[in-house]
């Protein structure tokens, strides 16, 4: 039995679902204590339940402490189990966190796997449906891991409701992951997505990032969102490069000036602009599991975030691997993963 600290590093779910991913591939049996201990509300929430018992289904694992409030968690993983599955959060509660705590067991599963799951779909400290589709599964498939979604309905915190489905072929020829440069600049684009708001809204988040990121006015795109539970809007700014394309998601929320959001939007790209390394804080995180579970690869990115250290750490509780840090420079460091 592994034995976790869930006040370790950033102290929240991330642990508890790197733990849930890892368990499942390696066998690993594990406790976690003071699970999310620096939350304001600690314990399992609705989305952190959901995922442990996503993964209990698809792991055929025996559990302890799967309640909501519980902050503590004893998970004893069997087999994997691939093929169709379907979760339902209830809340608005992340529906993409849930699918990448499962997703490395799916690419490990013997059949391929559908995966269908309820809940929020843009949601604040999480990453979205767009920037899973945009962002990261194209390098998951650079990798040589077939992975496909879909967006059947949109789930905006705090109405959830959205509805996404991916469907998940075994890993059998894992590639490492080259990813050094962005290459040649290609477009600047931004999306803003609403439901259930004015068209205003839309207007003057694109008219805010449009001037301030000097974006031409035929890349600007308002997107009104039909099939969605509740009222919500995101703003999207995708970056596109010859190698790779970072997506930055500002989200609105009742009060919330729409200026304020493109703000948030413009903030955010800029330091990733400013850099000039290929991953994004966020993606630099998420790529770490699949480049363990895999051939590894070297990547750089910007300075480390703690979600980032965190992820190395709790990779390295699991996992014979070595995975190495190197500063570039003042604004640049090289991850370089190699499973051994």
């Amino acid at each position: 039995m592994l034995h976790l600290d869930g006040r370790s590093g950033e102290g929240g779910g991330q642990i508890l679902r790197t733990a849930l991913s890892l368990a499942l591939v390696t066998g690993q049996s594990f406790h976690l204590s003071a699970i999310r201990a620096r939350r304001r509300t600690p314990g399992l929430l609705r989305q952190h339940l959901t995922a442990v018992q996503a993964a209990a289904r698809i792991g055929s694992a025996s559990i302890e402490g799967a309640e909501l409030g519980s902050t503590e968690l004893i998970f004893r993983p069997g087999s994997i189990q691939g093929g169709e599955h379907r979760f339902a959060i209830g809340t608005a509660g992340s529906a993409t966190l849930v699918f990448q705590t499962i997703l490395p067991a799916l690419l490990r599963a013997s059949v391929p796997s559908q995966v269908q799951i309820e809940g929020g779909t843009h949601n604040p400290m999480a990453p979205s449906f767009d920037f899973l589709e945009r962002a990261f599964l194209p390098l998951l498939r650079r990798m040589g891991a077939e992975v496909r979604g879909e967006l059947q309905s949109w789930g905006f915190y705090p109405a959830g409701g959205g509805q996404i489905t991916f469907h998940v072929e075994p890993w059998t020829d894992p590639h490492p992951l080259l990813l050094q440069e962005r290459g040649k600049h290609r477009c600047t684009w931004a999306m803003a997505a609403y439901a259930g708001l004015p068209f205003a809204v839309a207007e003057r988040e694109l008219s805010v990032v449009g001037r301030t990121l000097g974006i031409e006015a035929t890349a600007l795109r308002p997107l009104v969102v039909r099939n969605s539970r509740g009222p919500g809007n995101a703003l999207l700014v995708g970056i596109e490069h010859e190698h790779i394309t970072e997506l930055i998601v500002a989200l609105g929320e009742k009060g919330k000036l729409a200026e304020r959001v493109a703000e948030e939007a413009v903030e955010e790209t800029r330091s990733y602009l400013a850099h000039g390394a290929p991953v994004g804080e966020h993606l630099a995180d998420q790529l770490l599991l699949p480049l363990a579970l895999g051939r590894g690869g070297v990547y750089r990115t910007g300075p480390l975030s703690l979600h980032t250290r965190t992820q190395i750490e709790t990779i390295q509780r699991f996992l014979d691997v070595s995975i190495r840090v190197r500063e570039v420079n003042d604004t640049v460091r090289e991850i370089e993963v190699n499973p051994r």
